[in-house]
């Protein structure tokens, strides 16, 4: 009795440490067919492949099982794609010539929420640039056009600096406030503690501080402050340069409407 009571608890607790995913995908892009797709997550600061699967007729599919919640990646050879929540549930994909989207699970919808508000943002940039070119042909003033469009970016650039100040904040007991912390760092030459960065850390709670892109980013981002202010000599088997990164989107990227084939950086 007692080895069949042992056995169905083992078996209880295996099954509640492995939990299964479903990704549907779908793309009207032609030159994703035939192409591999791999489903990768950030591992000891490098991408690891979890699967991958072929674009068939504009459809593909991975599957699988994982012990924790993750942000990954959707890569196509050695570029990114776009970025996904693996967690329970069935997610789906769609890739089109203008927008990524991913749905059906919580994390996912509320990651592409944030996106989608970020991309509404970026657009009204672009859009400054075709209201300052349509002035010069307009013959307009463009010493009030100039100052019009300035005050417009600044006040956009707030609005993008809010918008993602407050989902990180929001979310840095999950796995989207590292990981969007970690998509707006990637693009940095190196390691740097912004006001940005500053504000972020001192909000911050113990779990996001611990989080190993989180906090080898801030370590390294605090001795090269030091060095920059004379305070630390550089040591000579770690020289002042980018924390060890791998490819993904940052929120510019995830905002430019290219195909998913263009190259993400």
């Amino acid at each position: 009795m007692n080895k069949v009571l042992y056995l169905f608890l083992s078996l209880i607790a295996f099954t509640s440490c492995v939990n299964s995913y479903n990704i549907q995908g779908t793309s009207n892009v032609s030159n994703l067919d035939g192409r591999k797709l791999y489903l990768k997550v950030l591992k000891n600061n490098e991408f690891k492949s979890l699967d991958s699967c072929d674009v068939v007729h504009g459809q593909f599919h991975f599957s699988g099982t994982y012990d924790s919640v993750r942000l990954a990646n959707i890569f196509m050879d050695d570029e990114s794609v776009m970025p996904i929540v693996i967690e329970g549930g069935d997610i789906s994909v769609k890739l089109d010539d203008t927008q990524q989207t991913v749905s059906g699970t919580p994390l996912n919808d509320k990651l592409f929420k944030f996106v989608n508000k970020y991309n509404q943002l970026k657009n009204q940039e672009a859009e400054l640039v075709h209201k300052h070119d349509q002035a010069i042909m307009n013959g307009s003033n463009m010493e009030i056009v100039n100052a019009h469009l300035r005050n417009e970016a600044n006040r956009l650039t707030e609005q993008e600096d809010q918008l993602v100040t407050n989902f990180v904040c929001e979310n840095f007991d999950n796995v989207l406030g590292p990981g969007v912390f970690f998509m707006v760092t990637i693009g940095y030459q190196y390691p740097e503690l912004t006001p940005w960065i500053e504000d972020i850390m001192s909000k911050a709670t113990d779990k996001f501080k611990n989080d190993p892109y989180v906090k080898d980013y801030y370590k390294k981002a605090q001795e090269n402050e030091q060095i920059m202010n004379g305070l630390k000599e550089i040591p000579t088997n770690q020289p002042i340069g980018p924390a060890p990164q791998g490819e993904a989107p940052t929120p510019n990227q995830l905002a430019l409407p290219t195909s998913p084939a263009a190259e993400h950086k």
